[in-house]
């Protein structure tokens, strides 16, 4: 359904600033002070998102589906 977008969050006590987001997903994160933090809050389904967020070692990404809140990513 193209007309789904997915919210992005980042939970920045828990993000180590290990940069996979960004290797994983450049266009979505950058680092902002030693942090991830997605360039935006609302994307497009894109699997490098779900991939950030499954890969991220401390699982401080989430990314749900806006209009549900269901969570997509990571995988528990």
């Amino acid at each position: 359904m193209t007309d789904q977008r997915w919210r992005v969050e980042v939970d920045r006590n828990t993000c180590i600033g290990s940069g996979v987001c960004i290797g994983t997903a450049p266009d979505h994160f950058t680092l902002v002070d030693g942090h991830s933090s997605p360039n935006a809050e609302l994307v497009d389904p894109d699997d490098s998102v779900t991939d950030a967020a499954d890969f991220c070692p401390v699982e401080a990404i989430r990314v749900r589906l806006a209009h549900t809140g269901e969570v997509l990513a990571p995988k528990l």
